[in-house]
């Protein structure tokens, strides 16, 4: 005598899922449990979990010879998340919740005593069920909340493998969930940080309202106490809120980190790692289940590495193909998982280890030799992919004085900044960009040319070999942006000059 049960498992990869199939089959040979399918270590002692649990929701399985077969077994399962579907698919299998469908995938940890424990990547794996035609998801109810940002499928949450299987699996009252793409759920606070509390540094502003309104990579170079971490800290705050395509995405990284029910929000997210960080903590991995990294979790927001060149130079190298491509895939040998990576890359540096070179007021202590060792930790290539690199001078009196509150609040500042995006949104519109730092080249030299005679020093710099193509590109990039600004057609002169001085700190 044999019973076949099936049902649907979700499959987190990066921040893609896949619907799997679980098929389970009892005989009456020698008791047993075995999982097939190209588990993992932690699904392959789902066995234990699940024979635990159903016993203690009143539903021991039966003493047979039980399989389960985690179907596409060419993809690799990873993670407790199975558990639940494994637990529903035997049950089916011993007739005791016959009318399990496949049209309901389960998600969840089971507790040895039969409660259902969240877990991550929620938001992925309801994309994933929807785009496959699930009619119904069934997760913890710790999951609930999160759930709320994905639409068009009917999401229901319970407490215990009791609640699921009781009555032959018609669930004990469901908590559904309006699929509404939540606005009701709690965004982040916009931090407290004031664009007007610094004072005696133009030059540190303007380059922060640039690369807020274009979406540009950017170094702040100068003295330890010249505000750099400050002027940093304020760009986050004068940065547009996100629209509801980059909220989700968004949404779907902090998701797989485990940011549960506070993976929705719609402002720019902040990552500062601490220069001790590991590649892999900056890029994404792991040896078990693969992990979005700081850059990742920065995506459609604000990466800041403070003292950039105490991090080691390989770790600063890794960022260089994702600030390209705005993606990162993560390798390893039982395959590969990709995450979004589109963030703006703000790099703080003292010029030496002293961090006093190049000013007039207070002598260099470093040896010339130590201050390029020191400065070429940030490589050449990396550099070059940083649309503004901006010395910013220690404040002196005479410089506060002169300032007499001219910088902008933050408020100000976003309104331009919005005003220059929603600029370049509209320019872009159809080209599949929506802000200036993402153009090509080619339409730089095409639709997006700027006013005839501008770029000559550009081209007499690229001539000379004193800028490569890339660093063409980029300026004109930031020209643009500063057009948007003004609320200029197209860039002058002045411009392109602005752009090349917001360059020259290296």
């Amino acid at each position: 005598m044999s019973g076949v049960g099936r049902t649907t498992a979700i499959a987190l990869l990066g921040v893609r899922a896949r619907c799997i199939e679980v098929e389970a089959h009892l005989t009456s040979q020698l008791p047993g449990f075995s999982i097939i399918g190209l588990p993992d270590t932690s699904l392959g002692e789902a066995r234990e979990r699940v024979r635990a649990a159903a016993a203690n929701a009143g539903s021991p399985l039966p003493a047979r010879r039980i399989t389960v077969n985690l179907t596409p077994a060419a993809i690799p399962k990873r993670g407790s998340g199975f558990d639940l579907a494994i637990a529903m698919a035997v049950l089916a299998a011993a007739e005791v919740a016959p009318d399990v469908s496949e049209r309901t995938a389960y998600v969840g940890e089971l507790g040895l005593d039969g409660r259902v424990r969240p877990v991550h990547g929620v938001i992925p794996m309801l994309l994933a069920a929807r785009e496959a035609g699930i009619e119904r998801v069934v997760l913890p109810v710790g999951n609930l909340a999160e759930a709320r940002v994905v639409s068009g499928v009917q999401v229901v949450g319970v407490d215990s493998l009791r609640a699921a299987a009781i009555a032959g699996g018609a669930l004990l009252p469901p908590v559904e969930v309006d699929p509404v793409l939540a606005p009701e759920l709690p965004a982040a606070p916009a931090p407290a940080a004031e664009l007007a509390d610094v004072v005696g540094n133009p030059i540190g502003v303007r380059a922060v309202i640039a690369a807020a309104a274009g979406g540009h990579h950017a170094l702040l170079l100068g003295p330890p106490g010249a505000g750099k971490t400050m002027l940093a800290e304020r760009l986050h705050g004068i940065l547009p809120d996100l629209d509801d395509e980059a909220a989700l995405e968004l949404a779907t990284v902090r998701s797989v980190a485990g940011a549960g029910a506070a993976s929705w929000t719609t402002r720019p997210p902040w990552e500062a790692p601490h220069h001790s960080a590991s590649a892999v903590s900056l890029i994404g991995g792991g040896s078990g289940t693969v992990r979005p990294g700081a850059v990742s979790r920065a995506t459609r927001g604000v990466l800041f590495l403070d003292e950039a060149p105490e991090f080691p130079r390989a770790v600063l190298d890794a960022l260089r193909q994702p600030l390209e491509s705005g993606t990162v895939t993560v390798h390893r040998a039982a395959g590969a998982a990709e995450f979004p990576a589109r963030c703006q890359l703000l790099l703080a540096a003292n010029p030496c280890p002293c961090g006093n070179a190049g000013q007039g007021t207070q002598p260099c202590e470093c040896p010339p030799s130590t201050v390029r060792r020191y400065l070429a930790r940030m490589s050449g290539p990396l550099l070059d992919r940083l649309d503004i690199r901006v010395r910013v001078p220690r404040v002196t009196t005479a410089s506060i004085r002169a300032a007499d509150g001219g910088t902008p609040t933050s408020a100000e500042a976003r309104t331009l900044v919005v005003g220059a995006r929603d600029r370049a949104r509209a320019r872009l519109d159809g080209t599949g960009w929506t802000s200036n730092a993402q153009v090509s080249g080619a339409w730089l030299r095409g639709a997006g040319r700027s006013e005839p005679g501008s770029t000559a020093t550009l081209d007499r710099a690229l001539d000379l070999g004193t800028l490569t193509m890339r660093g063409w590109d980029r300026t004109m990039r930031l020209a643009w942006t500063l057009a948007d600004l003004e609320g200029a057609e197209r860039p002058a002169t002045h411009h392109v000059h602005e752009a090349l001085a917001l360059r020259g700190a290296l």
